[in-house]
């Protein structure tokens, strides 16, 4: 079986970056733009960096500002629904996850309107159009949406998040400008962070795993370890590299999966509303732990490229351990909880537990996972 790498048709790196929006925009031949970006990247004017360009060059556009972190099947809807109406012909997605999560399922389902159910999106959904073109500004170093072929979506009624896996819903085009992430705080960026390194870290060690995609996750750790303190500092270098090394790891990640810290994350999420980068970091040392001994010899070159010295003459519990501490120091480092205790209540983890094991992220996990092993990783937690 052939190994598959999809990937934006265009992307752009480095300070002003969203300059080339408009260089973009006229070479396509679009008319006018639906910006989809959340209500404090309004208030705090960082959608306006994008808008200001647009007005510049005349270029047409209407604001959706109705998205939440973790989206919902509402949000959704209601987007579908403000797209239509809009007269708008592509998408300019603003923000993390959440506004990239959103502006995918909008625009798949404007464009295959036979899934205006959204719940029917969940898994790899046999779309036949790609979604409404979508230029992607990311202003966190987190997500990499900008280059997946995945969103979530969160369905408050059953209290769960379901993944859904489409090749039709990838950017057309992402503008990865490190200075539209300037503005973000401590707490989100250390978050975000740390959602790249898991991607990164689970991308490595999945089932689906190979050497192109290896080769994406070994530098995007190497990048993200090295720079996420001076990202959380606010310090220019470390706000770019770290803008860089997020987008690397969603280059791999998407093409190969992810595994149960993402599964155990999800369930958080629609449980309690847990920031997802928080959530993924407190997991990712115990599952990282866990499945040590399904991984062969990366834990090597996780420890290697994460700074760790003499790896070359530790044993192979000498260097999966290693691996563990480094994740748990840089998480410690960047002040990210070390437990559950205040996000879980034990009555919910069984519930939790059933969720994750269902959850589309589960089978790549390089360990496989049974209901009762996640059921005590949650508990080893608390």
């Amino acid at each position: 079986m052939a190994n598959r790498i999809v990937l934006n048709e265009t992307s752009y790196h480095g300070a002003g970056a969203i300059q080339d929006i408009v260089t973009e925009v006229n070479r396509r031949g679009f008319k006018k733009a639906f910006v989809c970006s959340d209500p404090d990247l309004i208030k705090f004017q960082v959608t306006k960096k994008v808008t200001d360009i647009l007005d510049k060059a005349g270029l047409a556009y209407e604001i959706y500002s109705e998205i939440k972190p973790n989206p919902t099947i509402e949000n959704v809807q209601h987007g579908v629904t403000a797209f239509q109406a809009s007269g708008a012909d592509y998408i300019i997605a603003i923000g993390g996850g959440s506004s990239m999560d959103t502006s995918k399922a909008v625009g798949i389902i404007v464009n295959n309107p036979e899934f205006a159910d959204v719940r029917s999106l969940e898994g790899v959904a046999d779309t036949k159009k790609p979604c409404v073109p979508i230029l992607a500004v990311p202003t966190t170093a987190g997500t990499a949406a900008e280059v997946t072929i995945n969103y979530v979506i969160t369905d408050v009624e059953k209290k769960r998040k379901f993944v859904c896996v489409d090749t039709h819903d990838i950017p057309v085009v992402a503008f990865v400008d490190p200075e539209m992430m300037a503005s973000m705080p401590k707490g989100l960026t250390a978050s975000t962070g740390m959602d790249a390194l898991t991607h990164a870290i689970e991308g490595y060690t999945t089932k689906g795993a190979w050497e192109l995609t290896d080769m994406f996750h070994l530098k995007a750790i190497e990048i993200i370890s090295r720079s996420l303190r001076s990202a959380v500092a606010n310090e220019a270098e470390g706000r770019a590299d770290m803008a860089l090394g997020q987008y690397v790891a969603g280059m791999g990640f998407s093409n190969v999966g992810l595994g149960i810290v993402h599964s155990m994350a999800h369930a958080l999420g629609a449980v309690y509303d847990t920031p997802h980068g928080v959530a993924n970091a407190i997991l990712l040392p115990t599952v990282m732990a866990y499945n040590a001994d399904a991984t062969g010899d990366k834990y090597k070159y996780i420890a290697q490229v994460m700074g760790v010295e003499g790896v070359d003459s530790m044993s192979q519990d000498e260097y999966r351990k290693a691996a563990v501490d480094a994740v748990k120091k840089l998480s410690q480092d960047v002040g990210i909880p070390a437990d559950l205790k205040a996000i879980v209540k034990e009555e919910d983890v069984q519930f939790l537990a059933e969720s994750a094991v269902a959850d589309a992220c589960a089978p790549g996990n390089p360990k496989d996972a049974s209901l009762e092993d996640i059921i005590g990783l949650y508990k080893s937690l608390l």
